[in-house]
């Protein structure tokens, strides 16, 4: 991972325009060629950012990256503070919690909540990046990658997209879908994914688990 701190302003082009005027800010270039922009704050959410596969031109003063869309992050640098590399190595993924880890197990034992016809292939289907949590096919014989959360936020959406990704590179499996499940979604990752051509999938935990609601009902 190489970091760099630096004074820069940050030109978004693409379906729309965005600006970021000039600041120090963080700029994090991953392994697998993401890009991101940081501020001093805001928790773990990015300022602007552009996913793998992209293309990184560095120039003097000026960054340009470019995705395969068309669409360009221009970062304009006045001063690097500091720039430095780190080998990481390799990631053993995030450890699901109790009930995420159940939620997976109870979907992959009955594919058909997901969807009628659905069928497992595997389990924690194996990336250059990491596992997806279900492979799956679909009546039609499509392949269905799967990523299952207990809370599905933006950032699992772009998990799944990364994914897609790289098992859409695979002449035996593509074209591959993707479907975003959790028991509960936020509007905004809702969003991203229709836009990403993602399904998505609210669940309820209890019923998987064969527990009568205890939500009213008139019928």
């Amino acid at each position: 991972m190489r970091l760099v701190i630096a004074t820069c302003s940050v030109d978004y082009v693409g379906r729309l325009t965005a600006h970021l005027p000039l600041a120090t800010r963080l700029l994090m270039v991953k392994a697998d060629g993401c890009v991101a922009i940081h501020a001093d704050g805001g928790a773990y959410k990015p300022l602007n950012w552009m996913t793998a596969p992209n293309r990184l031109e560095e120039e003097p003063g000026r960054w340009t990256v470019t995705n395969p869309k068309g669409e360009q992050l221009l970062i304009t640098l006045e001063e690097v503070l500091s720039d430095s590399s780190w080998e990481l190595g390799i990631d053993p993924g995030l450890q699901k919690d109790g009930v995420e880890a159940h939620l997976q197990e109870l979907l992959a034992a009955n594919c058909e909540a997901m969807g009628a016809g659905l069928r497992l292939v595997r389990r924690e289907f194996p990336t250059d990046i990491g596992p997806v949590d279900l492979l799956c096919k679909a009546a039609d014989g499509t392949t269905v990658a799967i990523e299952v959360k207990r809370r599905g936020e933006l950032d699992g959406v772009e998990q799944l997209t990364r994914y897609l990704e790289f098992l859409n590179r695979d002449p035996m499996l593509r074209p591959v879908r993707g479907m975003f499940v959790a028991q509960q979604i936020k509007p905004q990752a809702k969003v991203l994914a229709a836009d990403r051509a993602i399904e998505w999938l609210e669940v309820d935990y209890d019923e998987l688990r064969g527990i009568e609601s205890t939500e009213l009902r008139l019928f």
